[in-house]
């Protein structure tokens, strides 16, 4: 059960990298931005359908959570039936800083956030079916993260739900690159570095462009008629 939670958050722990690296074409403009969506659907087309690829990483990113997420209530029910009413406290010294133990204790509900965050990220920007700040249109990516961070308070959601996964992600590399072997001897501090660094440059990656928009720091998005003329340019299809 452990390698399953180590296996899928690895995953996971990918995905948002690229995720991450995918959202700063933000800063490249609008066109940039919506031909970078627009290329994600286009992938081995015609060797498979429109949308196909990113249909078939939704499957694996729902296998993966499914997994990840059943096994680790598996052992949280199987360890609260082994300890009973008892309570006891571990203490490794050396192994864990006051972070990582505040992480390691959020965990659980950092994993509860970070599911209603999925939920409504994709009601949001896959969907469509929230648009907070203004009409959102299927595949203006650019237009619709504009007008949804131009929100304080959906800002605010996003900072607490990314705050939640860089506490997640900063305890589950340790946990996840423990599970596998990695943390023997002399690897234990370039691990800690590692989770670090990871955790903290997702935050970093994931919050700049929306403080951008908050802040007014962007260019607002083009009019109807001037991105139908700028799209078709740039060869961004017509079927959204």
């Amino acid at each position: 059960m452990k390698r399953l939670m180590a296996w899928s958050g690895l995953f996971f722990l990918v995905f948002v990298l690229f995720h991450a690296y995918g959202n700063l074409h933000y800063f490249e403009g609008e066109i940039a931005y919506d031909h970078y969506a627009y290329f994600l659907r286009e992938l081995l087309v015609p060797i498979v359908p429109h949308g196909g690829v990113l249909w078939i990483l939704r499957v694996l990113l729902l296998a993966c959570l499914l997994a990840h997420a059943g096994s680790a209530f598996h052992l949280w029910a199987r360890n609260r039936r082994a300890r009973g009413t008892d309570k006891y406290a571990v203490k490794k010294a050396g192994a864990e800083y006051f972070a990582s133990r505040y992480a390691m204790r959020t965990m659980r509900w950092g994993g509860v956030i970070l599911l209603l965050f999925i939920v409504w990220h994709i009601l949001q920007f896959t969907t469509l079916s929230l648009t907070p700040g203004g009409q959102y249109v299927h595949g203006r990516a650019y237009m619709n993260m504009y007008y949804g961070f131009q929100l304080w308070w959906v800002y605010l959601i996003y900072a607490v739900a990314l705050a939640a996964l860089c506490l997640h992600v900063w305890h589950g590399v340790w946990s996840a690159l423990q599970t596998l072997g990695a943390t023997r001897g002399g690897t234990v501090p370039l691990v800690r570095l590692v989770a670090f660094v990871v955790a903290f440059g997702l935050f970093a990656a994931f919050m700049v462009v929306p403080t951008a928009i908050l802040f007014g720091l962007t260019d607002a998005p083009m009019d109807a008629a001037e991105y139908a003329m700028r799209a078709a340019e740039a060869g961004i299809g017509s079927s959204h």
